[in-house]
C-alpha cells in the first residue's frame, strides 16, 4: 500500500524534503562535471581568449606611440589569470547543461503554462545575453583606446593583469544582463504585474535609462562605443513592448470571451420578475 502511495505521489510530481534535496544534489553534481570537463577546453581556448583580450593594449604603441604592455604583479598572477580564463569560458560552454538542470528541477512544479512560459523565457534569454556578451567584445579596444589616451604622452602604461581581465569580464556580463532586460520585461507581462501599454508608455525614461547604462558601460567621451551598445537595446525594448501589447489583447479577448459565456449561462437567473412559459402564474 506504502509503494502504492508513494508511485502515485511521483506520478503527480510530488516530492517530499529528502526527495528534494537528493535531485537537487544530482542536479548540482551533473552541472559540476560538466563545468570540469568543459574546462579542459577553456584551459587549452585561454591563451587565445588572452591574446584577443590584451591585443586593444598593444595596439596602444602603435596608435598612441607609447610603452603599453600587461604586467603580472606577483608569481602566481599569471597562472591565475590562465585559470579565471578557463573558467569564464567552461561556464559559457556548459551552460546548456547546467541550465538544463535548473530546468529539470524546477519543471515538476510548474504547471503546463508556466512550463512554456519559462521555457521561452531561457531559450531567449541565453541568446541575447551571449549576444551581449560579444557586443562588449566589439567595444572593448574602443574603451581601452580612449581611456589610455588620457594618460600624459610621456607616460608609460603598464596594466595589471588581473586588474584588466577584471575589467574586461565585468564588462561583458553587464552588457549581457542588459541585452536580457528586455526579455525580463516580456517574462513580467506573461505572469500578469506589468501591462504592455505600461511599458510602451514609459519608453522616455526607458531609453533614459539605457542610455545612462551605456554610458556607464562605455566611457562618455566614446559617443560611438555609447551608441553601439544603447542602439540594439532601445530595438530590443521596443520589440518587447509590441510582444507585450499582442499578448495583452489576445489575452483580453479570451477573458472577455470567458466572461461573455458565462454571463449568457448566468442570464436566466440574473433577470428578475421573468417567468419562463410553464411557471405559474
Amino acid at each position: 500500500m506504502a509503494e502504492k502511495a508513494r508511485k502515485k505521489r511521483n506520478s503527480e510530481g510530488r516530492m517530499s524534503l529528502g526527495e528534494h534535496l537528493v535531485e537537487l544534489r544530482k542536479r548540482l553534481l551533473i552541472s559540476a562535471i560538466a563545468i570540469v570537463i568543459a574546462l579542459v577546453a577553456g584551459w587549452f581556448l585561454s591563451d587565445w581568449v588572452w591574446d584577443v583580450l590584451r591585443q586593444p593594449v598593444i595596439d596602444i604603441q602603435e596608435q598612441q606611440g607609447r610603452n603599453a604592455q600587461i604586467n603580472y604583479g606577483d608569481i602566481t598572477s599569471a597562472f591565475d589569470t590562465k585559470v579565471q580564463i578557463a573558467l569564464f569560458i567552461a561556464i559559457l560552454l556548459a551552460c546548456p547543461v547546467w541550465l538544463y538542470q535548473i530546468w529539470a528541477f524546477i519543471a515538476p512544479g510548474l504547471t503546463r503554462k508556466e512550463k512554456l512560459t519559462a521555457f521561452g523565457f531561457l531559450g531567449t534569454a541565453v541568446p541575447l545575453f551571449l549576444l551581449g556578451a560579444y557586443a562588449g567584445w566589439l567595444v572593448i579596444p574602443n574603451i581601452v583606446r580612449l581611456l589610455t589616451s588620457f594618460a600624459p604622452q610621456e607616460d608609460a602604461a603598464f596594466i595589471t593583469a588581473r586588474g584588466y581581465l577584471d575589467f574586461a569580464i565585468k564588462l561583458l556580463l553587464a552588457i549581457g544582463v542588459g541585452f536580457v532586460m528586455p526579455v525580463f520585461l516580456v517574462f513580467l507581462n506573461f505572469i500578469g504585474v506589468l501591462r504592455g501599454k505600461s511599458i510602451l508608455k514609459s519608453w522616455r525614461v526607458a531609453l533614459l535609462c539605457i542610455i545612462l547604462f551605456a554610458g556607464i558601460a562605455t566611457p562618455a567621451a566614446d559617443l560611438m562605443s555609447m551608441f553601439l551598445l544603447a542602439a540594439p537595446i532601445v530595438v530590443l525594448y521596443f520589440g518587447a513592448a509590441l510582444v507585450t501589447i499582442l499578448h495583452d489583447r489576445r489575452v483580453d479577448k479570451r477573458q472577455a470571451k470567458e466572461l461573455a459565456e458565462y454571463g449568457l449561462a448566468e442570464e436566466p437567473s440574473t433577470r428578475p420578475g421573468k417567468r419562463g412559459a410553464g411557471d405559474a402564474v
